[in-house]
């Protein structure tokens, strides 16, 4: 399976360095706290899981999966969306969170107009203003490509026959029940390098230092539970400083969502395990 959208600081490109360092001898239940795009996810196809991510949208898309007869109202929804593709029926459809009962729409309304801006904005970001509005430009091109048929069947498939558990809870509270012998991987938005500003915006909630040292205490209480745990960030003085007494791997990695080109450059992120 592949993921179904492409999300900031999604870890598709750091499959290999994740597996590697898996635990060895993982068969509990697996948990991610900040799903995003699920690369580790759609990787290891674990037959119990509990995925979660604060964005309420998102996570309704992958709820659309738990149902067959849903996902037959997504390709419908859309093959409209690819035929009716232009600049204009974007900012159509990326001014539709403005209208005040767009909540009351359908799952799987918001699921296909969730693709499909993910597949027709600038660089495939996501990003939401303070008010929670998407506000991502067109990418200009002419025709779109909206999904694999069969990588969503699959997906469809493995969702009916495993144990998957989908929530939209803040991260503390979706490791309700969480035991000795799990497994969760953290991979939050990231720590701020030096002198820049990272990209956070995957929600209108933030995510401060505040909430990094937070994150970091409640990764030590699982340790001392028997629960292992994997998390992502940059190599930043904090991080390392947080996450002193575990261990910390350096990595390189691409960034892919940078607005220019030329500043799509490797950086320095660690993963940090509590386990050899």
């Amino acid at each position: 399976m592949k993921p179904i959208i492409k999300w900031a600081g999604g870890k598709r490109q750091l499959l290999p360095e994740l597996l590697k360092n898996l635990p060895n001898e993982f068969n509990g239940t697996y948990y991610e706290p900040f799903f995003g795009g699920g690369a580790l996810f759609f990787e290891l196809e674990p037959k119990v899981a509990h995925i979660n991510d604060i964005n309420e949208d998102l996570i309704g898309l992958y709820k659309v999966f738990l149902h067959k007869k849903e996902l037959t109202k997504l390709f419908n929804l859309l093959d409209k969306h690819e035929k009716n593709h232009s600049k204009d029926y974007y900012y159509l459809v990326r001014s539709q969170d403005r209208n005040k009962n767009y909540n009351s729409n359908s799952q799987v309304f918001k699921a296909a107009r969730l693709i499909y801006l993910n597949k027709s904005c600038f660089n495939g970001l996501y990003r939401v203003n303070s008010e929670g509005h998407f506000n991502v430009p067109f990418n200009n091109n002419k025709k779109v490509n909206l999904y694999e048929k069969e990588n969503f069947l699959e997906i469809n498939d493995y969702f009916s026959k495993n144990t998957i558990h989908i929530s939209s809870l803040d991260y503390i509270d979706s490791l309700n029940g969480i035991k000795k012998g799990d497994f969760v991987y953290f991979d939050p938005p990231y720590d701020d390098l030096a002198n820049k500003k990272s990209f956070t915006s995957y929600s209108k909630f933030g995510f401060t230092k505040e909430n990094q040292v937070k994150l970091a205490s409640l990764f030590k209480e699982l340790s001392k539970k028997g629960v292992y745990c994997m998390l992502s960030n940059h190599d930043t003085e904090l991080i390392k400083s947080l996450y002193s007494e575990f261990n910390i791997i350096k990595v390189k990695a691409q960034r892919l969502i940078n607005s220019n080109v030329k500043g799509r450059k490797s950086i320095n992120e660690v993963l940090i395990k509590n386990y050899l």
